[in-house]
């Protein structure tokens, strides 16, 4: 698929473009070295625009030479009294071309350096994004929302600051003090020699106070996580938070999360302060030297007044740098914190691999399903989830599933759409062993309608035909009424048009429920799962839909989680699981004739539904 650069944005040399994103190379060697997969498919445009920065250099470097020439021209008209304005027209112009060169290189190569800052942020955007549709629930119970936008957002951010400014500053500071140095030297190179004792010192300093930026910083960045994740988790609860009266409790809550925020960013702050007020008086050091030692000689008449101001401008040229150190400092391992938390992310292994391509035929969609001593275990969990769940289903037969609460319904509906990764060799559909799908083959074959119904702030037409957005509308409106969303629907003035809002924050929990069907039913599976998505519905609703989904889906198989004995009685055959264990398998006729559990529930649930003798109400019993 060919990705589409931001909005207004030219496809240059320096833009995103639509080659293949660089894969994670091995977490070796720092951070920033992590970023050069990506960033050397920028090379030419970056060092175009680092040529031409260093350029603006070399003129910025020729203009002392020729302010020199100028101020010697003056000191010696002035002693001689034959000065005249002529004399300086050529240093005046020369000088006036070096800038304006200096400009002209400097606008233009920071608008291509910036530009790649641009692009490289775009990149590792649409590579997070995909990494996260690939991971798994283990994953994003590790990191929680809030956290994995900040690190989308913010330290993403900082990765573009670093590359569109802090590395091109980097080099052209590097690259002026080299130059100041090497102009200095021709001109006095005793003066020269006085500013490298001071060298190691500042080096040094710099040195560890680097190291503290970028350990706080990785403090920082988490504490921006914690606080963004917050905010989300009280935004989607916040119908609870108030039906609950907890709004001075989360306030609070977040005062606290937003104080160690604040408190930790102070500690930067003051870090770099530390920084910024060292590195400048190093470097003030270094020009009372020259002013103190320099002018001893232009006194003794051993150097001209224009070449002492040379050498000041140079000097300027050596200690911006060390000007610079701070807020360079903080941005190189603000920058690296952040590639680190970055490719935390991008180096996570998803927990179910896809088998993109397979060698193997792919059989015809049935719908037949095979399941042989199924066994499953969350990671650090002692007892396993599922244990030797062993049954078939022919194409076109209809399951239902029941248990109580924690038995491994859900799990086995994740295990079928390998959500959560089955053992090979344990589950196979139409004679194939569901490893040997692709994922988004098997996906596709096998349809689940999730529990908790989830809809996108999105018209509702739109969230029905999500996996197919220019779905025949007569399609949406059949998938609709199956799963009884008639009368909704007939009832909302926009119809299929109506804006559900975020998480369908306008429907009632039925209502998502059907649409959630509805989204399910419409892509016509092979085999459709459905886990307890009648739970908000009444019964007689509930009814009328199962009758809608038999006549519909004849020929195709159906696997229902529920916890209503009177949905199972629908099913051809009945699971029951125990513990993660088979229980009992057969009709709702055989499970009533063993007398087994199935029967008990639903003795005690025809109990409970029976109207009460009214003898008995004024009784009390």
């Amino acid at each position: 698929m060919r990705t589409r650069a931001p909005s207004g944005q030219d496809r240059t040399e320096a833009g995103p473009t639509d080659r293949p994103l660089p894969a994670t190379d091995a977490p070796t060697g720092t951070p920033l070295r992590r970023l050069l997969p990506y960033h050397r498919r920028y090379w030419v445009p970056f060092w175009l625009g680092i040529s031409g920065l260093l350029l603006a250099r070399v003129f910025e470097a020729l203009i002392p030479l020729y302010l020199r020439d100028g101020i010697d021209l003056i000191d010696g008209g002035l002693r001689d009294g034959d000065l005249t304005p002529d004399a300086l027209a050529l240093p005046a112009i020369a000088i006036l071309v070096c800038v304006l060169l200096r400009y002209l290189f400097i606008v233009a190569s920071r608008r291509v350096i910036r530009r790649i800052g641009i692009a490289i942020a775009y990149d590792l955007r649409n590579r997070f994004y995909a990494q996260v549709q690939r991971m798994g629930p283990a994953f994003f119970a590790r990191h929680p929302t809030g956290d994995l936008m900040a690190r989308a957002v913010n330290d993403i951010q900082l990765i573009r600051q670093l590359i569109g400014m802090g590395l091109r500053t980097i080099l052209v500071l590097v690259f002026s003090a080299g130059v100041g140095l090497v102009f200095m030297f021709s001109l006095a190179p005793v003066l020269t020699l006085l500013l490298l004792p001071p060298l190691p010192l500042i080096v040094w300093a710099g040195w560890r106070l680097s190291r503290q930026v970028f350990d706080q910083s990785i403090v920082v960045q988490a504490g921006f996580s914690n606080l963004s994740d917050r905010v989300q988790e009280n935004l989607g609860g916040i119908r609870t938070v108030q039906a609950q009266v907890q709004e001075a409790r989360e306030i609070e809550r977040f005062a606290q999360v937003n104080k160690s925020y604040a408190d930790n960013y102070q500690e930067l702050a003051r870090i770099n302060s530390l920084i910024a007020s060292v590195m400048p008086l190093l470097g003030a050091l270094c020009v009372l030297v020259i002013i103190g030692y320099g002018g001893s000689r232009v006194l003794a008449g051993e150097l001209t007044l224009g070449t002492l101001t040379a050498f000041l401008w140079y000097l300027n040229m050596v200690l911006w740098p060390v000007r610079q150190a701070g807020q360079m400092v903080t941005l190189w391992q603000q920058g690296a914190s952040g590639t680190q938390r970055l490719f935390e992310i991008l180096d996570a292994e998803p927990e179910v691999a896809d088998n993109a391509a397979t060698s193997q035929a792919l059989p015809q969609a049935r719908g037949a399903l095979r399941i042989e001593q199924l066994a499953y275990r969350f990671p650090g969990a002692r007892t396993r989830a599922l244990d030797g769940i062993e049954f078939s289903l022919t194409p076109g037969e209809f399951l239902a599933v029941m248990g109580p609460v924690g038995a491994g319904k859900t799990t086995l509906l994740r295990c079928l759409v390998r959500l959560i990764e089955p053992p090979r060799g344990s589950l196979f559909l139409d004679d194939l062993d569901v490893h040997a799908y692709p994922l988004a083959e098997l996906r596709s074959r096998i349809v689940l309608v999730p529990q908790d119904p989830f809809l996108f702030a999105d018209l509702l037409r739109a969230n029905l035909s999500y996996d197919t957005p220019d779905r025949d509308p007569e399609q949406i409106e059949a998938a609709a009424a199956a799963a009884g969303l008639g009368e909704t629907l007939a009832r909302m003035p926009d119809g299929l048009d109506t804006l559900v809002g975020e998480r369908g924050v306008t429907l009632s929990g039925g209502q998502k429920q059907r649409a959630s069907l509805a989204r399910g039913l419409i892509q016509t599976p092979a085999v459709l799962l459905l886990d307890d998505c009648f739970s908000s519905v009444d019964t007689e609703t509930e009814a009328r839909i199962l009758a809608a989904i038999r006549s519909l889906r004849v020929g195709q198989t159906t696997v229902l989680v529920t916890h209503r004995v009177a949905t199972a009685r629908q099913a051809d055959r009945i699971l029951m699981l125990d513990a993660g264990r088979p229980a009992e398998l057969g009709s709702h006729r055989e499970l009533l004739a063993a007398g087994g559990d199935y029967a008990a529930l639903e003795r005690l649930q025809r109990r409970h539904s029976a109207p009460r003798d009214p003898v008995d109400e004024e009784r009390g019993t």
